[in-house]
């Protein structure tokens, strides 16, 4: 058995990853989501510590996806006893961006104001109730799919007779307050093991939905700069602390200044993270390394225990 699994779905977004553990002399192995399957009556692990790296995009890559299944399958594992890093229970979080929303609120952190429903005929009246512009958004994202935003009552319906609006893949949809981002800015928080690892701040993001800042990701996004920031230390704080309420080992924490107030509105939580595109040049330092360093503090830990 290998000391370490990872257990990921697009190939191309873990070669940095593959290529610090193959340097570093790790003994693991790779577990890809889409082709597997498991006996939940067998009791062997394929390693005692699993890295969990599914995306929530996976959906729109394989109409068969696994989102749902690789709760199961990592449940199955960290029941047997593994140590499972970004576990089922943050991975319920990650597949609900309703769940994440009520998990910020229960931080004490403001939120753009949001209605969630599971039907297309509420989603007007909901949207009256916030105001426009608003946007409609699926619970089940990624890679800013499934967000549309919409400037009127009578947009919105035409949209909604024609059953145009968004549907996620669980039915569940967001009605929410289109928020003016100060300068156009979001800011991503990177966490490591409950602490804030860096920040990026993503200049231009009001250009697109799609904000993830990786290598692979920023091809089609040439508007979007990308620089480190460094958060004030009240935000770094709730960063860490809700990191810690969800159970999230490594990913990110998104949140943008509301230029009508002022105030952070966190929005997103992102248990899939592939770290930031040039890391050395953007850093001066490359986090797989503090990733590798904590999967092999969990090992030992793990190694401690059988013995």
């Amino acid at each position: 058995m290998a000391d370490l699994a990872v257990f990921y779905e697009h190939p191309q977004w873990f070669e940095a990853l593959f290529a610090t553990l193959k340097r570093r002399g790790l003994d693991w192995t790779a577990i890809p989501i889409q082709d597997h399957t498991f006996d939940p009556a067998d009791t062997a692990l394929p390693a005692p510590v699993i890295l969990n790296r599914l995306a929530m995009s996976s959906f729109l890559r394989q109409e068969e996806h696994a989102l749902f299944y690789s709760l199961a399958a990592l449940d199955h594992w960290q029941t047997l006893g593994a140590r499972v890093v970004n576990g089922p229970g943050v991975l319920a979080y990650d597949t609900n961006k309703a769940r994440q929303l009520s998990l910020f609120r229960k931080a004490g952190l403001d939120i753009p104001a949001t209605r969630v429903a599971h039907r297309r005929e509420d989603v007007v009246r909901l949207a009256g109730e916030i105001g426009y512009p608003v946007m409609v958004k699926v619970n089940v994202g990624g890679s800013g799919t499934g967000m549309i935003r919409y400037d009127s009552e009578e947009e919105l319906a035409a949209a909604v007779a024609d059953k145009l609006t968004p549907v996620g893949v669980d039915g569940v949809a967001l009605i929410q307050e289109y928020v003016p981002a100060r300068d156009a800015r979001v800011i991503r928080c990177e966490v490591l093991d409950g602490k804030l690892l860096y920040a990026l701040a993503l200049d231009g993001a009001g250009s697109t939905f799609d904000l993830c800042p990786a290598d692979v990701c920023m091809v089609d996004k040439p508007t979007i700069t990308i620089s480190e920031f460094r958060p004030p230390a009240e935000i770094a704080r709730a960063v860490e602390k809700v990191a810690v309420m969800s159970g999230l080992d490594v990913g990110g924490i998104e949140y943008m200044i509301d230029d009508r107030d002022g105030r952070a509105r966190f929005y997103d939580l992102n248990a899939m993270s592939n770290f930031v595109a040039k890391p050395l040049e953007v850093l001066g330092w490359d986090p797989h390394d503090r990733l590798v360093d904590y999967l092999l503090g969990l090992i030992a830990a793990q190694q401690k225990v059988a013995a």
